[in-house]
This record gives structure tokens, sequence and C-alpha cells, in this order.
């Protein structure tokens, strides 16, 4: 089997360079052939990339996520520009809303969300977002800014009803589980992964964070990712093979890779 780590934060897993390659490779020897590598801010970006040249099967996000709303860098938009014309940069992300952590105020959030969905139209570029408590407004920008090449909400955390919405509104959207799926108690997402169409469900580790039941009490790793297939498998009512490729092919799609 196959699977593809559509959201991992590898320079928060490790600081060392070599150590941060080198779970890139122990994911791929478990079967993740794939991983999208996610920063939080572009200095951070610069560094990972450097990071992970030798590993081919990990591509990159590049963008200004809400945390860093604040500060995001007089430069931003041109230093974004320049890096997606780097080999494997291939998305603009994690970029979006956070109302939980109250990273600057709410409109200059907004703000920040629109110009890059923006860029991200200029470039042709999917685009990774972030939503916590915030998706009332996200909806609501998609709705008028979304990029061509289409948005995924990664670890998703709103409910069915909300998944229906933004289907009924023709948004060119994925809808991304992370290890929290397999929590028995989140209802809400077994709920969610069970409507939705197959073709419009991917799979990511959130690592560190968001941890497969299977492995509370551990740092999360893409390695761990085969766990929460398994688990989604069992919602969908198909064999552990199939939600791998299905998910697999689906995330290709999405970033307009080769299987």
């Amino acid at each position: 089997m196959r699977y593809f780590d559509t959201h991992a934060h590898i320079g928060l897993i490790y600081d060392d360079p070599i150590e941060q390659l080198l779970v890139c490779q122990q994911a791929k020897q478990t079967g993740v052939g794939r991983i999208m590598s996610i920063c939080n801010s572009l200095v951070d970006f610069k560094q990972v990339y450097e990071n992970l040249k030798p590993a081919e099967h990990v591509f990159h996000a590049v963008g200004v996520s809400p945390s860093e709303v604040q500060n995001p860098g007089r430069d931003w938009q041109s230093t974004i520009e320049a890096a997606v014309r780097l080999p494997r940069v291939i998305a603009i992300g994690e970029i979006g809303l956070d109302y939980f952590h109250k990273y600057g105020d709410r409109r200059t959030q907004i703000e920040l969300f629109i110009d890059q969905l923006e860029l991200a139209a200029r470039l042709d570029l999917p685009v990774i977002i972030h939503n916590r408590e915030a998706g009332k407004d996200v909806l609501e920008v998609l709705r008028d800014r979304m990029p061509p090449a289409g948005a995924v909400l990664h670890c998703y955390s709103e409910d069915a009803e909300y998944a229906d919405r933004v289907i009924q509104a023709g948004l060119n959207v994925y809808f991304s589980f992370a290890g929290n799926l397999t929590y028995r108690n989140a209802r809400n997402l077994h709920e969610t992964a069970s409507m939705l169409p197959l073709d419009r469900i991917l799979v990511e580790s959130e690592a560190p964070f968001m941890v497969p039941a299977e492995y509370r009490g551990k740092r999360n790793k893409p390695e761990y990712l085969p766990s929460t297939v398994w688990f989604l498998s069992e919602i969908l009512q198909v064999s552990p093979e199939e939600a791998a490729e299905t998910t697999y092919q689906n995330a290709c799609r999405f970033f307009r890779l080769e299987p």
C-alpha cells in the first residue's frame, strides 16, 4: 500500500537536519511515499526546504499562517513568489483564519487570508487552509476568492453540515483528516467522513500533533499515517488498501502530481 501525507510539520518534529531527513525516510519505509512539508513561517520554510532537498519524495507548501499575521515580513509576497519557483514547491499554505488563539484582530487575519488566496490564483497553485473556530468567515471568503486550483481544509474540525454547505456551494475543496479521526469520541469527524464523496477525502499526519490513538503519548510522525487510514477504511466500509489508494490518488490530483 502507498500513502500520501498531505500535511506534516517536519521542522517541528526535529530541529536537526539529519533527523528531519531520517523521519522522512522512515515514513517511506512504512509506505508513506509522498509527504507535503508545511511550515508556519517563511523563515522556517527556507531552512526546512534546504534540509530536505535530498528527500525527493517530500514536497513543499509556502505561505504565511495566521500565527504570523502580526509579523508576516515586509516582503512576504515576493518571498513566496520566489519560493514557488523552487523544485517541488507546489502549494500555498498553510494559510487561513484562527479565532481560537486570537492572532491579531480578525480583520487583519481576513485581509492576509484574502491576499494569499489572490496570490495563489495568480500563481495558479492550490491552497492549504487552516481553520480554527473561524468556519463561517473561511467559507464566506472562499465563496468570493476561491483560487481556480482549489483548496483543502486541513485537519478538518467542522461538522458534517458544514462540509455539506461547502459541497453545495460548488467549491473545489478537499477535506483532510488527521490522527484525531481515530479518537472514539470524534463523532463529528466520523459522521463527516462517512458522508463525503470519496474523491474529496485526503489524509494527513499533522505531525508532530494529532497523533493517532494507537500511538497516544508519542510525538506524531508521518510513519504513523497508516493507522489513520486504517480507521478511515472502517468508517468508509472499504478495505484499507482501497482507502490508502483512493486518498493517495486524490492527493496527487489535488496537488497536480503524477500518481
